[in-house]
């Protein structure tokens, strides 16, 4: 059997450099957007760097009522935050290399579409800023297989089902993983490492790696994939 190597995580809006990383490692990539959204997390904002330091870019979020709901059910509030991220942006990249490349993917994410869902939004952007980088990897959604048991049977079952015999998770997996499930069922576990990123010049002073992509993006363009590790 050839080996096929499988991660599964939730959506992010506007992930950061290590999750495009982890995308273009593997070979097959599930969003898995079928668990439950969880208040002011990465689901729904991403950091930008400014000439004030970092600041968030959040995508407003109906919440109301749905404490319960998954991510993929969590539904956008307003049709406002698109003109203000835009505008923040244009404020503090607006003098970038590459603000009219990475800012088309932008405009039709934000002005070419009208989103509902915030799933909908995150794996737009994902899949664009993928292809701007050519990473080819096969991105395929939860919903689309069978979910069954609990988060480690779910995830054993969606490396069954897409055919993977590794499963290739972030270090934080060691804290909630049962190797020895994964081990007993013919499945290998990898961990992936985002250590070691070079920096790279950003328009402000003090270097920050955890913000979103789009900065490196602005900055660098085609050239961003120098300053990853596995494109």
């Amino acid at each position: 059997m050839q080996n096929k190597k499988v991660a599964i995580l939730q959506s992010n809006y506007l992930p950061w450099k290590g999750y495009f990383d982890l995308i273009s490692y593997v070979d097959e990539f599930i969003i898995y957007d079928d668990a439950q959204y969880t208040k002011n997390s990465l689901r729904n904002r991403n950091l930008i760097v400014t000439r004030n330091g970092l600041l968030w870019l959040t995508v407003p979020i109906i919440i109301k009522g749905k404490h319960l709901q998954k991510i993929n059910e969590a539904k956008i509030l307003g049709n406002i935050w698109p003109i203000k991220h835009w505008k923040t942006i244009l404020q503090n990249y607006g003098k970038s290399k590459f603000i009219d490349n990475v800012g088309l993917i932008l405009n039709e994410a934000y002005f070419e579409n009208k989103f509902e869902k915030l799933s909908d939004l995150n794996i737009f952007l994902i899949m664009k800023i993928c292809k701007f980088l050519n990473i080819n990897t096969k991105i395929s959604n939860s919903k689309n297989y069978e979910l069954i048991g609990n988060n480690n049977e779910k995830i054993v079952n969606l490396c069954l089902q897409s055919n993977s015999n590794i499963y290739v998770s972030g270090p934080m997996g060691k804290n909630y993983l049962d190797t020895k499930y994964f081990t007993k069922l013919g499945l290998k576990i990898e961990w992936f490492s985002y250590k070691n990123y070079p920096e790279y010049k950003q328009r402000f002073n003090e270097f920050h790696h955890n913000v979103s992509i789009i900065d490196l993006l602005f900055n660098y363009g085609n050239e961003s994939k120098k300053y990853m590790k596995y494109i």
